[in-house]
């Protein structure tokens, strides 16, 4: 018995082979961000794959990327590619909350709807990094803020007072 695993076109193709049948599976990636808007917004994974042909979901939109095409490669690097990684380890009840992201002077920068900037610096140990964003923004002492700075996941802090956080459904 073996497996053949084969990615095309952003989507992994699982072949499970025994003895004389051959099982097949469909992998499809989850999409974390947008690259444009409107009819002409493709998917992007977490690991920064562009999968044109993946259906955008109508609510919640997701984060959009500061990007006004895809790359013609098919795939992000960079910053771009930091981005995505921090996005695709947001979890998954902060993700309706999540309006785009950016890199700036302080790294990864993701804004919330609510405009309250997370400074994530790189994206290691990025869950480790939502984990201490969701802390702050649970925390009944924290009412209004303008950022949360998380590069350093175990001293997060945070500054201003211009935003107020959104309620949770």
């Amino acid at each position: 018995m073996g497996i053949l695993a084969v990615i095309a076109a952003g989507a992994l193709y699982q072949f499970v082979l025994g003895d004389k049948t051959v099982t097949g599976a469909v992998l499809v990636p989850e999409a974390i961000a947008t690259i444009g808007s409107g009819e002409g917004a493709v998917a992007v994974t977490a690991s920064g794959a562009i999968v044109p042909w993946l259906p955008l979901p109508a609510e919640p939109r997701l984060p959009q990327l500061p990007l006004g095409e895809p790359p013609k490669s098919g795939h992000l690097a960079g910053s771009m590619l930091q981005q995505a990684r921090v996005l695709g380890a947001a979890p998954v009840a902060l993700r309706p909350y999540l309006a785009g992201s950016r890199y700036g002077e302080s790294g990864v920068d993701v804004e919330t709807t609510a405009g309250i900037e997370l400074r994530f610096g790189d994206a290691s140990q990025a869950a480790r990094k939502w984990r201490a964003a969701a802390a702050v923004i649970a925390d009944p002492a924290v009412t209004t803020l303008d950022y949360i700075t998380l590069d350093a996941p175990g001293r997060a802090s945070v500054g201003g007072s211009g935003h107020t956080l959104p309620s949770v459904p």
